[in-house]
């Protein structure tokens, strides 16, 4: 899965004759799943339609503040489109547009939205030989980058005037190559490995029946996507779960009992930078296993429990390196218990949710957390999706690494 995958796109195209291009563009950004709108200046039209590009985006292409032939139509806001966009892109940026972008001039939807987009922003410069050469656009060009913009540069090749040179725009699949590798450049986890184990593990009884418990993965499967998203390769060791992550970089290994995640989680632990344990791992198991199935034969059924290997103490007496993050589900001394574990087990931090709280613990959409570290600081977040949870846990996770 690319980088650039359910992103917002904002795609600015100015009047050259590289504008034909943006039609493949467009196209490429929409396979890659990403969620793209167009504005272009009002002379880039003569070179390519609207119609078209609002096909290929699935959404209206705006070039004007407002249309002046319907008295009813709202103006097109653009701080709205500005604050929309995760990325902004003008292709082709011509020396005009350049110019202008330099010194703050405002005289057009486009301009006005690249002054109010909070974004970064790459431009992809397009234009005859001598006017990429010129001082005034090599002033445009050092200027812009100077502001944090990025620059995908021209290449070499024929040109409009039939000249052989620099100044022709990059090509589409070179542009969002270009993107997706300059985003993961910059990706905070980019070049770790993280370990995360994820939902219920399943204790067999007999071949049919398991103990077991009510934990979804929902978390774990959060906490995955996120953390790749943020550049990281991930090894997702699930339990039985119906989750699904599409990702390239989340490998998932699935497993199904206490020991198999013991055994799998200590043959990746000692190559990775990050482990984060939010499986809910049985705490016991079945001491004999039935070949097989248990017949009701009377009123009650005596089974003899024994304790499951302790998969985080275990990392926990081995780790070197590695950054250690575990989870505690409590119903009671909620802090006590979670501050007693980060102790006992010789943890970096913990990630304490409560049955107590509403909306927070197994098979739900949202939880309710507070993450305590080594130190037995104690910071609480507020209900949230588990989307949203992941990403604080994430950051909390990079703030003690950076420290």
């Amino acid at each position: 899965m690319s980088v650039l995958s359910g992103k917002k796109i904002l795609l600015g195209i100015t009047a050259g004759i590289a504008a034909y291009k943006t039609a493949n563009l467009v196209r490429l950004f929409i396979k890659l799943d990403a969620d793209v709108k167009v504005i272009m200046t009002p002379a880039s039209k003569d070179f390519i339609t609207p119609l078209t590009l609002s096909t290929l985006s699935k959404n209206p292409v705006h070039s004007t503040f407002y249309d002046k032939e319907d008295e009813n139509e709202l103006w097109n806001n653009h701080v709205d489109l500005g604050l929309w966009a995760d990325y902004f892109l003008v292709a082709p940026a011509t020396a005009n547009t350049l110019s202008k972008m330099a010194n703050g001039v405002c005289d057009n939807l486009l301009l006005a939205t690249y002054l109010s987009a909070k974004c970064p922003v790459y431009f992809a410069p397009a234009m005859d030989l001598d006017m990429y050469k010129h001082p005034s656009t090599k002033a445009s060009l050092h200027k812009l980058q100077s502001f944090g913009n990025s620059i995908i540069p021209a290449t070499s090749g024929e040109l409009a005037s039939g000249l052989i040179g620099e100044g022709r725009m990059a090509e589409p699949e070179d542009i969002v190559s270009f993107i997706e590798k300059d985003i993961l450049s910059k990706l905070p986890l980019k070049g770790k490995k993280v370990l995360i184990t994820a939902g219920p593990t399943y204790e067999a009884i007999d071949p049919v029946r398991f103990i077991g418990n009510h934990s979804s993965g929902k978390m774990g499967f959060a906490l995955a996507n996120e953390a790749a998203n943020l550049g990281a390769e991930v090894f997702l060791i699930s339990g039985p779960s119906q989750q699904q992550i599409k990702n390239s970089l989340v490998h998932r290994i699935n497993v199904v009992s206490a020991d198999e995640m013991y055994n799998v989680t200590h043959l990746y632990f000692k190559d990775v930078d990050i482990a984060i344990l939010s499986a809910a791992v049985a705490d016991y198991k079945p001491k004999n296993i039935a070949n097989q199935k248990i017949k009701k034969d009377s009123s009650s059924l005596t089974m003899q429990l024994e304790p499951t290997k302790d998969i985080l103490a275990s990392l926990g007496l081995i780790k070197e390196k590695q950054f250690l993050v575990g989870f505690a589900l409590e119903t009671n001394n909620e802090i006590e218990n979670a501050k007693s574990k980060i102790k006992r087990k010789n943890l970096d931090a913990i990630v304490l949710n409560s049955l107590q709280d509403k909306g927070a613990g197994f098979a739900t959409n949202t939880n309710k957390i507070t993450i305590i570290d080594k130190n037995l600081n104690e910071k609480p977040f507020e209900l949230k999706s588990k989307t949203e949870v992941a990403k604080d846990i994430i950051n909390e996770i990079i703030s003690k690494l950076d420290a």
